[in-house]
């Protein structure tokens, strides 16, 4: 079972995820303001591969990361969390909290089922 990531442990997996393989100096332009130490960047870093989401590749002296779990394989298990945790368990219970509080459309409405029906999520 995947844990939850805190919430700057998920900007630098996000960072990684968008640079793919890289350096702690590398990601620090992808976090948002106020950008973080590059200590404490590489705290959390060395968090991330305790918890197997990072892994590394030795170059020279430094360390090169990259993510060892997946953006979607992540995202999956968030939203399940997030599903389970706020909407009872409930996919369609969520849907229709977003349906109304984002007022979707018609059209959108159709647009998100025709997406359901294609399997193009």
């Amino acid at each position: 079972m995947m844990i939850k990531l805190a919430k700057r442990e998920e900007q630098i997996m996000q960072a990684f995820w968008e640079v793919e393989k890289g350096f702690i100096r590398d990601i620090i332009p992808l976090l948002p303001d106020p950008k973080p130490h590059y200590n404490s960047v590489a705290t959390v870093v060395k968090i991330l591969e305790e918890k197997g989401f990072l892994g590394h590749d030795t170059v020279g002296n430094m360390f090169c990361y990259f993510p060892l779990v997946g953006k979607e394989e992540y995202q999956k298990h968030a939203l399940k969390d997030v599903v389970n945790q706020y909407f009872g368990n409930s996919y369609p219970r969520m849907l229709a909290f977003f349906a109304k509080e984002q007022n979707f459309s018609e059209d959108q409405l159709k647009e998100i089922l025709d997406l359901i029906k294609d399997k193009k999520l």
